[in-house]
C-alpha cells in the first residue's frame, strides 16, 4: 500500500556562498568508472594551499559547533549522548597535554607521515580537523578501522586496538558510528584529489600509493552508506570552498562514493534527467507539480531514511521508514524549484535532483 508524506516546513534565504557553483561539476558529467575519477580529480586538484599556521584561523569557520560556538571537535563529541568537554577557540590551543580535555590541535585524518609530510596534502582542510590532543596521540598513525576488544576508549567512544575486519589484522582507529561516514567521504577525496600522489608510504595505511587498499575501500564504502551525510558535512564543505576553492565531491553527491569506489557503473549526471533511476531505487516524475513516486527493488529494507533537503543542503524533512512496496512523497506544498531527495537503506545511499514545478 503507499503512503504520502505531507511536507511543511519554512524555507530559510540562503547565503549565495552555500551553494555549488554553477557548473562546478560539468566536466565529470556522463562520466563512469575511471573516467569519472580522473575528472573529479581535475576539477578539485588545483585549489589554494595554506601555511600550517593558517590552519588555526581556518577553524574558526571550518569547525565551530553551532550550539556554543566552541571546537566542533570529532573525537571528544558525542551526538548521541552527553559531551564530556568542548575547546575553546584560541586559548586552549595545543600546547603540552597529558590527558583528555587538555587542548586540540590540528589532526590529519589521514596521518601525514603516510605521504612524508609532502605539501598539498600536509595543509589540506579536507582532511585536517581540531582534534582534542590526548585522543590524536593516542590514534597517531594507526589506519582506520574497527575494533573487537580495545585496549583504550576515549571519553566519546573512539577506540584503538587491533582489527576485527578481515583484510587487515594489525592495530587501528575506531571513530564512534556519528562520524564514520564523515572519514568515509574524507578518505574518498583524498584518494581522488591525490590519486598521482603515494599516500602509503608506510604499509599500517588505508592507501596503496594513491588508493584505496581493498579492504579499506569495502570498509569506508559500508560506513558511508551507513552514516549518511550530515548538515555538518555540508557546512563544513561549504566552509572550506571559500578558503580552498574546491570541494569534497563526496559530500555534494554521496552517490559518488559506490560510482567510483564500489561497484555503480552507471554515469554520473550533474543534470536533471527526466527521471532518475539508480540500481534499485527509482523516483519519478521528475520534474513533477505535487507527487513523485520512489519505488525500491532493493529487498534491504531496514534502516531506511528519507529525506528532502534544499540547494543550500538544509534539510526540510526526514522520516525513517520500513517499506517493500511503492511510496510517495508531495510536494505540492513547496514553492516550484530544485530540491534532492536522498534515499539511504543498510546498504545504499541515493541522492536525486527533483525538480518541483
Amino acid at each position: 500500500m503507499k503512503r504520502i508524506l505531507f511536507l511543511t516546513f519554512f524555507l530559510a534565504v540562503a547565503a549565495l556562498y552555500a551553494q555549488i557553483p554553477d557548473g562546478y561539476y560539468d566536466a565529470a558529467d556522463n562520466k563512469a568508472g575511471s573516467a569519472l575519477r580522473f575528472s573529479l580529480y581535475s576539477i578539485i586538484r588545483n585549489h589554494t594551499s595554506l601555511s600550517y599556521g593558517a590552519l588555526w584561523s581556518a577553524f574558526y569557520t571550518t569547525d565551530v559547533h553551532p550550539d556554543n560556538g566552541k571546537v566542533w571537535d570529532i573525537y571528544s563529541d558525542n551526538p548521541g549522548g552527553t559531551t564530556a568537554y568542548y575547546f575553546t577557540f584560541g586559548s586552549d590551543q595545543c600546547g603540552n597535554y597529558s590527558s583528555e580535555g587538555d587542548c586540540y590541535n590540528r589532526e590529519h585524518s589521514v596521518p601525514k607521515s603516510w605521504f612524508n609530510d609532502a605539501t598539498p596534502m600536509y595543509t589540506d582542510l579536507f582532511h585536517l580537523y581540531p582534534t582534542d590532543g590526548w585522543v590524536n596521540n593516542k590514534r597517531g598513525n594507526l589506519p582506520l578501522g574497527e575494533v573487537g576488544n580495545p585496549t583504550w576508549t576515549s571519553t566519546n567512544g573512539s577506540k584503538v586496538g587491533a582489527s576485527s575486519i578481515s583484510g587487515y589484522s594489525g592495530q587501528v582507529f575506531e571513530p564512534i558510528d556519528s562520524f564514520k561516514g564523515d572519514f568515509a567521504r574524507t578518505y574518498f577525496y583524498m584518494a581522488t584529489c591525490y590519486m598521482d600522489k603515494n599516500l602509503g608510504v608506510e604499509t599500517q595505511s588505508n592507501f596503496s600509493g594513491g588508493d584505496l587498499k581493498p579492504w579499506a575501500k569495502e570498509l569506508l564504502l559500508q560506513w558511508a552508506a551507513q552514516d549518511p551525510v550530515s548538515q555538518k558535512e555540508i557546512d563544513r564543505n561549504n566552509a572550506v570552498y571559500q578558503i580552498q576553492q574546491n570541494r569534497n565531491p563526496f559530500i555534494d553527491f554521496p552517490e559518488l562514493a559506490e560510482k567510483v569506489f564500489g561497484n555503480d557503473t552507471s554515469p554520473f549526471t550533474t543534470g536533471i534527467p527526466t527521471y532518475s533511476d539508480s540500481n534499485c531505487w527509482r523516483a519519478y516524475p521528475n520534474p513533477t507539480s505535487a507527487i513523485v513516486n520512489i519505488q525500491t527493488f532493493d529487498y534491504q529494507t531496514d534502516n531506511i531514511t528519507i529525506e528532502i533537503k534544499d540547494l543550500t543542503g538544509k534539510t526540510l524533512y526526514a522520516q525513517h521508514a520500513d517499506f517493500s512496496d511503492n511510496m510517495q512523497v508531495n510536494l505540492s506544498n513547496l514553492p516550484d524549484g530544485l530540491y534532492f531527495l536522498t534515499i539511504s537503506s543498510s546498504t545504499h545511499i541515493h541522492t536525486f535532483k527533483i525538480v518541483k514545478q
